[in-house]
């Protein structure tokens, strides 16, 4: 796994051992920032299930003003440490619960908000309603939600949140979504 465009590119970075994370990979990688463009740029970015902290530090790398990298295991804020040295982006780090972090965060709002928890859970919809009930998306905002189950977009289009695009890589299921109104 490696930084794929920008300051970093090229960059190899660390990644958890065993089955417990499941970083994006390259291949679904690539076509997810091509679909978000130049929203990247200055932008305010939260990766919220952050295992390697590959997607946040790649939105530094391709210009992302800020990132804000969460996720509840120590080994994997060890790990997000490590790739943040090794590519020299900068780096905000909460090692917290993912519905704490959330609420930590209240006063902030974010332009892109990754979602890529593990697949067998109900975080992606837990997470969509903390972040509409703390305000953290902003107005023109985008959350990028990743799966592999086709139930999980069934919920989320339930959710008070407009379902902007569904793409679909092998069987990983990216869900753009955004603000209602």
């Amino acid at each position: 796994m490696r930084i794929i465009s920008g300051r970093a590119r090229g960059t190899k970075l660390f990644t958890l051992e065993g089955l417990d994370t499941r970083p994006t990979l390259d291949r679904v990688k690539e076509p997810l920032f091509s679909i978000i463009g130049l929203k990247i740029q200055d932008a305010d970015v939260l990766d919220l299930f952050s295992g390697s902290g590959a997607l946040g530090l790649e939105a530094l790398s391709r210009g992302a003003k800020k990132a804000i990298l969460c996720d509840n295991s120590k080994k994997a804020i060890q790990i997000i440490e490590n790739n943040i040295k090794k590519t020299k982006l900068n780096a905000e780090i909460i090692n917290d619960d993912f519905i704490k972090c959330l609420e930590k965060l209240k006063e902030k709002q974010f332009d892109i908000i990754f979602l890529d928890p593990p697949y067998e859970t109900n975080y992606i919809e837990r997470a969509i309603n903390k972040i509409l009930e703390c305000n953290l998306l902003k107005k023109d905002g985008l959350i990028i939600a990743e799966t592999d189950n086709q139930k999980i977009v069934e919920n989320i289009e339930k959710l008070d949140i407009t379902v902007n695009s569904i793409r679909k890589y092998g069987r990983v299921i990216l869900i753009f979504l955004k603000r209602k109104g």
